[in-house]
């Protein structure tokens, strides 16, 4: 993955003008705190915190995540393996669990990166 790209910024948990900084304090998703953010990026400055509730707007995006991976789970496990239905919802819900920290880390870093473009000069 290139820098420069969204998603760049979204998988490698970069702060979404520079790059460089890190957006999360932890690396680890499933570590205690792991929603903590940092208040403004450690290499360039940019604020991570827009306005009060900004971040309200990444619910969306966890929904629509969780979706997307419900509609995949369900073509891999009932349409193409043939498993029954009650099964793969106890299985859909087992993943929402175990993703739920992946989950939310992902939203917020997709909500700011709708909102905030790269700037090559920040480097």
């Amino acid at each position: 993955m290139l820098k420069g790209t969204k998603l760049y910024s979204i998988f490698y948990n970069k702060c979404p003008k520079c790059h460089e900084g890190d957006f999360f304090v932890n690396k680890n998703p499933y570590k205690a705190g792991f929603i903590k953010m940092h208040d403004s990026c450690p290499h360039c400055g940019e604020s991570f915190n827009k306005e009060v509730g900004f971040y309200y707007g990444a619910m969306y995006v966890s929904y629509g995540v969780n979706i997307a991976l419900g509609i995949a789970l369900f073509v891999l496990s009932v349409l193409l393996l043939k498993v029954d239905l009650l099964l793969y919802l106890f299985l859909f819900t087992c993943l929402v669990a175990i993703l739920f920290p992946w989950t939310m880390r992902i939203s917020r870093l997709i909500y700011i990166n709708l909102f905030v473009k790269f700037d090559s000069s920040k480097k």
